[in-house]
């Protein structure tokens, strides 16, 4: 497919065969007016356009990407998990070190990587691990007096490296998926084009005896249906993170 293909639609991509799905299912409900309105309207006529929903929804939101972007995310909250026990413990550190390291565990860094690390703010982890770690390695001797190891500041700096690493690994699926999508725009347009054919006759058809099921065959409504009851997701990539974590 051409890649420069152009989108018929305004809606977000996996909102598309989400949209379709509850007009799929009026229309088999509605299907005998249709079919009365013109005969165009028969069993084929619905067997390919939820053929079309289903290829569509595999394109832009796979199951097996799904799965991918479950395991990523526990691992994400898994490494999380263990950097609020690593952050408890630098501080005590800090702490036994008293006067010895002129800083405070806020001016350390360590107040504000938790806030971070607890609002699962992967972007603002990463950033702020830069700065815990500089001020570990310029205070190593203090803190290695009080009992930090190197293994100890070596598990910091792997906690960073994994975050980094999932961060990645969404970054390229999402961005992938995106490529793929751009590159197939013309099934989502042709299924697209059918889901306006069924609206515009279940307009003609429910117009004026039926504005209940008139809502049924309303993209607008309907979109705003769907995002009303689905979380906010921002489909474009987050930028790669930089895995040079030190």
């Amino acid at each position: 497919m051409n890649g420069s293909t152009l989108r018929s639609f305004n809606c977000k991509n996996e909102e598309l065969p989400v949209i379709c799905g509850f007009v799929s299912i009026s229309f088999k409900r509605d299907q005998p007016d249709f079919a009365a309105y013109s005969p165009m309207f028969d069993d084929n006529y619905r067997v390919s356009f939820d053929a079309k929903i289903a290829t569509v929804q595999e394109l832009v939101q796979p199951k097996s990407e799904t799965v991918e972007g479950k395991m990523i995310g526990e691992h994400t909250d898994l490494t999380l998990q263990e950097m609020i026990t690593l952050i408890n413990h630098l501080e005590g550190y800090v702490k036994l070190a008293g006067k010895t390291i002129p800083m405070k565990a806020a001016d350390f860094g360590l107040i504000q990587l938790r806030t971070k690390v607890r609002s699962r703010d992967v972007e603002g982890v990463l950033n702020l691990i830069h700065t815990v770690e500089n001020n570990m390695k310029r205070y190593q001797t203090e803190l290695s007096e009080k009992g930090m190891t190197e293994a100890f500041a070596a598990r910091f700096n792997q906690a960073g490296l994994s975050l980094a690493d999932d961060k990645n690994k969404r970054y390229m699926m999402v961005s992938n998926r995106a490529a793929l999508v751009q590159n197939n725009i013309a099934q989502l347009n042709d299924l697209y084009d059918q889901l306006i054919e069924i609206c515009n006759i279940g307009k003609i058809l429910y117009k004026k005896n039926n504005l209940a099921k008139l809502n049924d065959y309303t993209i607008s409504f309907l979109l705003k249906q769907v995002r009303r009851n689905s979380k906010s997701n921002d489909t474009a990539p987050d930028k790669p993170a930089n895995t040079a974590v030190e």
